[in-house]
């Protein structure tokens, strides 16, 4: 009796530690245990050539920030939202709606977060005339406290804020010398052979705020700057969310990143085993139903080695990892692109 109560206490120790499995980021074991539950989405191999230090460092944005006043409100009453919808075909005329960037080893999310929008509605508000990578690297290295922590993290709503008070110059890629101020931090190789260094963490602390552009570029800082008229955060509704997609354009969004996202290749994803890393923010561009199962369209940060060409999808409707309660957005100044 004393033998068969001691085997099924074990068995019950057993199951328990089996219910909360956690698997090594980034391993073989974690993508293997995604795939075998055959959920929603499919994981895979994102960052074989990468420390864990590298990966958390890229989740930069701390969550459950002041909201930006005034808050969105009613935006869909009387709406009628499509089942699906993808800016990048809404729009087809913007080029940065397409556009994947790669915030390399700094945890400036916050910031790519933003400007990718801002880029994407200033050409969305002027009808496809002005086409304006924002820059990155002048958001992450000028907003200063009222953001964050530059590399070390920030606030989508600082970044907003920011945009409409000080306004914000051009800027591409790194090494693109595309705009006024291009990033500066290098992209680094995911994988095991490649041109690019090793993702270990170790770089990517907060450039400097330099007001002033590349040699070469034909405009001044100043001269060079962009402006929001208004920005505001958008309620935590699904439907309101989707309008506000609908009508402006993208938006900056943020959720609690688990180590099992790492791995996403396709699918929507749904959080089913692995660590917290931290707060992470993203574009929104679209939302769909995929084999019945309601998803936002995301644009991610990690380059188009990472997931699905650099997009993903997230479970809609239920704020997955906090998904819907942190998005933010605003309007371009469209009046500075109509000027002789």
């Amino acid at each position: 009796m004393w033998r068969f109560l001691a085997t099924l206490c074990s068995l019950v120790v057993l199951t328990s530690a089996w219910s909360r499995l956690s698997f090594p980021p980034l391993s073989d074991e974690m993508v293997n245990y995604v795939n075998k539950l055959n959920t929603t989405w499919q994981a895979g191999h994102n960052f074989r050539n990468a420390d864990t230090s590298y990966v958390k460092k890229l989740c930069g944005t701390f969550m459950g920030g002041a909201k930006l006043l005034p808050q969105r409100m009613f935006l869909a009453d009387g709406m009628k939202l499509p089942e699906n919808f993808d800016a990048r075909e809404q729009w087809p005329n913007c080029p940065t709606i397409k556009e994947i960037r790669d915030q390399g080893s700094c945890g400036s999310c916050w910031a790519f977060g933003a400007v990718e929008a801002i880029s994407d509605r200033i050409c969305v508000h002027t009808g496809g005339n002005a086409n304006v990578e924002v820059s990155a690297e002048d958001l992450l290295s000028c907003c200063g406290f009222e953001c964050g922590e530059g590399c070390n993290g920030g606030f989508p709503s600082g970044a907003w804020r920011y945009w409409t008070k000080k306004g914000l110059v051009s800027g591409g890629l790194y090494d693109s010398h595309i705009g006024c101020r291009p990033y500066s931090i290098p992209p680094c190789e995911h994988h095991v052979n490649g041109s690019r260094p090793a993702c270990t963490g170790e770089t990517g602390n907060t450039p400097k705020c330099s007001k002033k552009c590349e040699a070469g570029y034909s405009l001044d800082y100043k001269d060079d700057k962009h402006y929001g008229s208004t920005s505001y955060s958008v309620p935590s509704s699904e439907e309101e969310i989707m309008a506000e997609i609908y009508k402006n354009g993208p938006v900056e969004g943020a959720f609690l990143v688990y180590s099992d996202f790492l791995q996403y290749k396709s699918g929507v994803y749904q959080h089913v085993t692995g660590e917290m890393l931290g707060g992470h923010a993203i574009r929104v561009l679209g939302w769909g139903v995929e084999d019945g199962t309601p998803y936002w369209l995301a644009a991610n940060s990690w380059n188009t080695d990472w997931g699905d060409n650099g997009f993903f999808k997230i479970l809609r409707g239920k704020n997955h990892c906090g998904i819907e309660s942190e998005i933010v957005a605003g309007i371009p100044r469209t009046d500075q692109y109509w000027r002789n």
